[in-house]
């Protein structure tokens, strides 16, 4: 009797990707999900972003992501690191950083309810995504003061 003990490859994690948007006040591009219970994180402020899509690596999906969701080309897109969603999507999603300084409801929103820029200082208020919080917050702890 032949058994074959060669582990299954695991399927790939689904992928995702945001931005940590910056003004030059240093205040944070936050987008407010919608409340619809079929979508994670309904209802809270989190960053632009989505999932990759088959083929699509990271940086190409924030790319298309910002300009599908806000009409928005960022300058200086950088990545930064990965975090997975653990108690949301599951994703593993890569955080980029960009700037931008244009006002924030001028943006054609195609998702979502709101985009708005807060102060660093005022973020602990807002409902947001453990994940992306702990993103914002590795985020902001490596910016030069």
């Amino acid at each position: 009797m032949h058994s074959d003990t060669t582990p299954a490859e695991e399927p790939a994690a689904a992928r995702g990707a945001v931005a940590i948007i910056t003004n030059r006040r240093g205040d944070l591009l936050l987008h407010l999900r919608d409340d619809l219970p079929h979508i994670a994180w309904p209802a809270h402020w989190s960053l632009l972003g989505g999932g990759c899509d088959p083929g699509e690596g990271p940086a190409a999906a924030i790319v298309r992501e910002l300009d599908e969701e806000a009409g928005l080309t960022a300058d200086g897109l950088t990545e930064l690191f990965e975090i997975r969603d653990e108690h949301g999507s599951g994703q593993i999603v890569t955080f980029f950083s960009a700037s931008w300084d244009g006002d924030e409801t001028q943006l054609p929103l195609s998702e979502g309810v709101k985009l708005q820029f807060f102060a660093p200082e005022h973020l602990d208020i807002l409902t947001i995504p453990p994940f992306i919080r702990d993103g914002i917050n590795r985020y902001l702890a490596a910016r030069p003061a």
